[in-house]
């Protein structure tokens, strides 16, 4: 087993460990390596009191309080150490509190605490030795790496505590922003699909609506005419069916690929058979007229485009009691202009209901835009201008 692997552990369960019980057990550890000298007096010739031993202790136990008083304790230890130098029964062999102190004060103490306190443990380390009989060159050294590693190391464990802070920090961050995309994502989709829900039912009840108003007047007088009215209320309802089961069908597995239910989404080159399926259903003259040469769409161009068209016919056989539409799509260099014009009875107060929400909203979502109102000529119409290049998603992403 590597040192690594079990230090590592060791240092984590001192990390989370109540701070107290440890700064109390490190004055402990202290205590006794001051009382080393008591303990073993045979093993050197310097003179030992109880005072001194008293002056030694001052060095220690201070530092119970080196968390939650670290200044305090660093000048309490910075009196005590000099003291016991000087008072020489015995004189300290290692400063064990003072290096204690220091790494504390240099990795939670306030910048001119640390500055306070690194001089001024040089300084008096220095003058210290200079008073000792007979200082050994090697001795100024030991005692003055002593406090320079002791700082060092402070500082490199307030570094690391700032790196970590700043790490679970920009975490943090990080999922806030992942769970705030991930709403907004829902958000957009939940509308997607609200959108496609309304385009889908509202088309097609719209279809059986007008069909089944017309079936029983015809089904006397012209029962062949009856007969197309149910069938289209039939074909308008399993169109509707498909498209459900499609949308569900994505809610219910995103991720599996084909299925029955799995078709492309709608778009404009399925324009002609959606003006014909209304023309057919509802009697409405409907015309495509279209200018310019067409060309692939983005995606959600496609169907953006298809769903602008499909509810816009929708309202002109809902609201607007019309005999004809005309559907046109001007393809220009860079954009679609998709113009829906009937000959109704245009625009009325409250007019702008769910369905032109709706068709705003896609023409936004795709960065085009919208606009509805009466025709040059009254009736209504609807003119959205839809981005035609194929790298306009590139670009937005």
């Amino acid at each position: 087993m590597s040192a690594r692997s079990w230090i590592s552990p060791v240092a984590e369960r001192l990390r989370t460990a109540n701070p107290y019980v440890v700064d109390s057990a490190l004055a402990a550890l202290v205590l006794f390596a001051v009382s080393l000298q008591w303990i073993f007096p045979d093993e050197g010739d310097d003179r030992l009191t109880w005072q001194g031993w008293l002056i030694g202790a001052a060095t220690a136990v201070p530092l119970v309080w080196r968390r939650r008083a670290p200044f305090a304790t660093a000048c309490a230890v910075s009196v005590a150490t000099p003291a016991q130098a000087v008072y020489h029964a015995p004189p300290p062999d290692v400063m064990y509190g003072g290096i204690v102190v220091l790494y504390t004060m240099a990795a939670l103490g306030r910048p001119w605490h640390r500055r306070l306190m690194l001089v001024g443990w040089l300084l008096g380390v220095s003058l210290t030795m200079m008073h000792k009989e007979d200082p050994q060159p090697f001795e100024y050294a030991f005692h003055l790496l002593s406090v320079v590693c002791a700082y060092g190391f402070g500082v490199l464990a307030r570094v690391q505590r700032a790196y970590t802070a700043e790490l679970e920090d920009r975490a943090r961050r990080l999922e806030r922003e992942r769970a705030a995309d991930t709403a907004r994502a829902i958000a957009q989709e939940r509308s997607r699909i609200a959108r496609d829900m309304h385009d889908v039912l509202a088309h097609a009840v719209s279809l059986m609506v007008v069909q089944a108003e017309a079936g029983p007047v015809v089904v006397r007088s012209d029962p062949a005419r009856a007969e197309a009215a149910f069938d289209a209320i039939a074909t308008a309802g399993r169109d509707a069916m498909a498209q459900l089961r499609r949308i569900l069908g994505v809610l219910k597995d995103p991720q599996a690929g084909g299925g029955p239910w799995r078709l492309p989404q709608p778009g404009v080159a399925e324009l002609p058979g959606l003006v014909r399926q209304v023309a057919e259903s509802t009697g409405l003259r409907v015309e495509l007229r279209t200018c310019g040469t067409p060309r692939p769409l983005p995606p959600d161009t496609e169907v953006a485009a298809f769903r602008v068209v499909q509810e816009a016919l929708t309202n002109t056989v809902k609201h607007a009691y019309a005999a004809s539409a005309i559907v046109e799509l001007d393809w220009a260099e860079d954009q679609l202009t998709l113009t829906v014009t009937d000959d109704g009875r245009g625009p009325t107060a409250g007019h702008g209901g769910h369905g032109l929400i709706g068709i705003r909203e896609r023409a936004a979502a795709c960065g085009g835009s919208a606009h509805t109102g009466r025709g040059p000529e009254g009736g209504f119409r609807v003119v959205v201008r839809l981005p035609a290049t194929l790298d306009r998603q590139a670009a937005l992403g």
